[in-house]
């Protein structure tokens, strides 16, 4: 069964950057397009590549619910093993995936999330928090906002720090990896990028397919809240 997405207690306060995403593809499969009546591995039905990828086959008319043969791998580790078995045709790579497969000389890049048009034009990472303890906690939520947007400024502007830190707490034992990853994404974007219209896209892709119930300006409405961004873009300038 193809899952809808129920609505959960939760509000996205800011964007972080655009990319992460690659997307991986045999040597059949020379654009996404092909992809319809391939198996392609994802971690789970419902997961975060399955969610992503599906808004990128709605977004040029491959209807996720039945033009494709979902394999479902249990993890996003497992999805890059069957790829590299050759047991499926493509699989949504997330950092440091792209970079490992790169260094290995395998596979094939069809779609690049940080470069390719339209999705580098909207946030791939957001920060979303507890309905609840956002209007329960306006301090604390801010104070906790305010930390992760001037930690993705610090990965903007000193991309080496931030990089030896990844090391130094065991999140990625290679430096030169890690500096890869911080370096091809676009941390400096939080400030230019209107949210609202990086909901608006994926919601719009996401209702057209059913994945979800809310229509884009509900989830606008009821599901986000940039009153901290606001304020943060002021204290925080560049």
């Amino acid at each position: 069964m193809f899952p809808v997405i129920d609505t959960q207690p939760v509000v996205a306060l800011a964007g972080l950057h655009s990319g992460c995403w690659e997307l991986f593809a045999s040597a059949r499969v020379q654009a996404v397009r092909d992809l319809k009546g391939k198996p392609v591995a994802v971690a789970a039905m419902g997961s975060a590549d399955h969610v992503f990828l599906s808004s990128i086959l709605a977004y040029i008319g491959v209807d996720p619910r039945t033009d494709v043969q979902w394999v479902v791998s249990g993890r996003v580790a497992d999805s890059m093993r069957l790829y590299v078995d050759g047991k499926v045709d493509a699989f949504l790579a997330f950092p440091v995936q792209p970079q490992d497969l790169r260094l290995r000389k395998i596979g094939r890049v069809i779609l690049n999330t940080t470069l390719d048009r339209p999705w580098s034009e909207y946030y791939c990472c957001m920060v979303a928090a507890n309905r609840d303890f956002v209007t329960t906690h306006p301090v604390a939520t801010k104070r906790a906002l305010r930390a992760m947007l001037k930690a993705t400024d610090i990965c903007a502007q000193e991309p080496e720090r931030a990089a030896r830190f990844l090391v130094a707490k065991g999140y990625e034992s290679r430096y030169e990896v890690a500096l890869e990853v911080l370096k091809s994404l676009p941390y400096d974007r939080w400030r230019q990028v209107d949210p609202t219209d990086t909901v608006r896209f994926y919601s719009i892709r996401l209702h057209e397919v059913g994945m979800i119930k809310s229509t884009p300006q509900q989830i606008i409405a009821q599901g986000t809240d940039w009153r901290f961004l606001n304020e943060l873009k002021k204290e925080l300038k560049a």
